[in-house]
């Protein structure tokens, strides 16, 4: 008997063709449906990753190999690990720590340590475009990024506090829009009806409405902190167009750095489910008094084990009143420095 023997040309074009149906398999997903007909996008989801909205100069492209993404992923651990920070999960059984033992949140991160995949490819960057993946400042907007960050904090009361202080939005936007990667509590719970999607963000408990029935935004004036969100169905994918943005609450923290946008800005996001515990997040902003043209991004979210618990901030309760107090003390001691050194001077 002869034996089968698969010669070059062939086995190219089985390769060719287990690859178009492989393609053909992704391409024919199609996501379940809820029980008013509109594509199902219910459940929890997360998007936690150490892939950075913008794209580290050591990456120069896109994607990255999968030896590229081990080295980086070694590096993020090393660099956690160096500043005391601990990504072990918490054991419920364990003691609490010691009274004397100083606890903060930047202790411990609640994340998946690799590098995001989109269609099997290693991501270096949220941002797909511009092609540098990244963020097209205005000269405008770079110089006063440069002010602010040389400007002296202010405790003249609770309203020159950051928005994330006083509770009022979270810890490293993953709220948005857009919704960002954080390094902890960043499960998300999306709940459908006919007339409104509501996605809950377990950091800070807030949630985001999206009124599907009508995409006329409120009036200008009207600014909440997570904007005025309308949407509509593109086949498949839910569009989301974002407007009314607050802008006391206007700065976006993410990995590899963040970014303002103004009053005006404009966001749209898509959310499309590809796999049953898939969906492909996107955004673009569209602001021209901040950016010299719209950029987009990409973003992977997978489903989570649940539940979501409650997240209590308090900092707005306690923290803030002591920080505002201390301020005050500071004063005082300076004016009375400053008594006592001019009576010396007399």
């Amino acid at each position: 008997m002869t034996a089968n023997r698969i010669t070059p040309p062939l086995a190219a074009l089985i390769a060719g063709l287990a690859l178009a149906a492989g393609v053909a398999h992704a391409a024919e997903y199609r996501a379940p449906r809820t029980a008013f007909g509109t594509p199902d996008l219910e459940g929890i989801w997360t998007n936690t990753a150490i892939t950075m909205l913008q794209r580290p100069p050591l990456f120069k492209t896109l994607s990255a190999t999968d030896k590229e993404a081990t080295a980086f992923e070694a590096m993020f651990g090393k660099f956690l690990a160096a500043n005391g920070v601990s990504s072990a999960p918490v054991d419920p059984k364990a003691p609490a720590p010691s009274v004397t033992k100083e606890v903060q949140n930047s202790d411990w991160v609640e994340m998946d340590l690799h590098m995001a995949r989109v269609n099997g490819q290693v991501r270096t960057s949220w941002i797909v475009d511009p092609p540098d993946g990244r963020v097209p400042f205005t000269a405008a907007a770079k110089k006063a990024r440069a002010i602010a960050a040389k400007a002296p904090e202010d405790f003249d009361g609770p309203e020159g506090r950051d928005t994330m202080e006083r509770c009022l939005t979270a810890i490293g936007s993953p709220e948005g829009p857009p919704m960002m990667n954080t390094g902890f509590n960043a499960n998300y719970q999306i709940l459908q009806t006919p007339d409104h999607i509501a996605i809950l963000v377990e950091m800070n408990h807030a949630v985001r409405t999206i009124r599907m029935r009508d995409r006329n935004h409120i009036p200008d004036a009207v600014q909440p902190w997570m904007g005025d969100s309308v949407g509509w169905w593109d086949g498949d994918t839910l569009v989301v167009e974002t407007a009314n943005l607050n802008p006391k609450g206007a700065h976006v923290y993410a990995l590899g750095g963040g970014f303002n946008y103004s009053p005006k800005a404009h966001i749209t996001e898509r959310f499309t489910r590809t796999a049953k515990d898939q969906i492909l997040y996107e955004f673009t902003i569209d602001d021209p008094a901040t950016f010299t043209r719209p950029w987009s991004a990409q973003i992977p979210m997978r489903t989570a084990k649940g539940p979501i618990y409650e997240y209590a901030c308090h900092e707005g309760n306690y923290a803030l009143p002591n920080i505002l107090a201390g301020a005050r003390q500071e004063e005082r001691a300076a004016a009375a420095a400053k008594a006592t050194t001019t009576v010396a001077a007399k």
